[in-house]
């Protein structure tokens, strides 16, 4: 956190991560959100999570991803640590995450407990 981060670098690791690429005018979002934070690996962008947010009390855990090369190592449970604690040094209240049910014990381990939500897809 703190630090630029080149959307063309983000683009990179997106594919790598995602194996696609990233939503269109990524920058936008990024210059939204109330922080994000990155892992790197000498110049190499290794780990990201995206800290979204309402401009009050909530905020939220997006896209977070680690680089394949470098999964199992703690990398992800860091950067989550990380995005906690800046969004709590921000004056955030509640912090939201969603995620596919095998992520479920990873969240778990970082400290999130499970809510009743609803969700509604909006494009195919």
């Amino acid at each position: 956190m703190g630090e630029r981060l080149e959307l063309d670098t983000l683009a990179a690791f997106w594919r790598r991560s995602w194996g696609a690429p990233p939503p269109t005018d990524y920058g936008a979002v990024l210059a939204r959100s109330l922080a994000y934070v990155i892992a790197r690996d000498g110049d190499r962008l290794v780990g990201f999570v995206n800290v979204a947010w309402d401009g009050g009390i909530h905020a939220f855990i997006l896209d977070t991803a680690v680089d394949p090369d470098y999964r199992r190592r703690g990398i992800a449970t860091e950067l989550v640590r990380r995005a906690v604690e800046t969004a709590r040094q921000q004056g955030v209240h509640w912090l939201h995450v969603d995620f596919e049910l095998r992520l479920e014990g990873f969240y778990r381990a970082c400290g999130f407990a499970p809510t009743s939500a609803g969700l509604m897809r909006l494009a195919p």
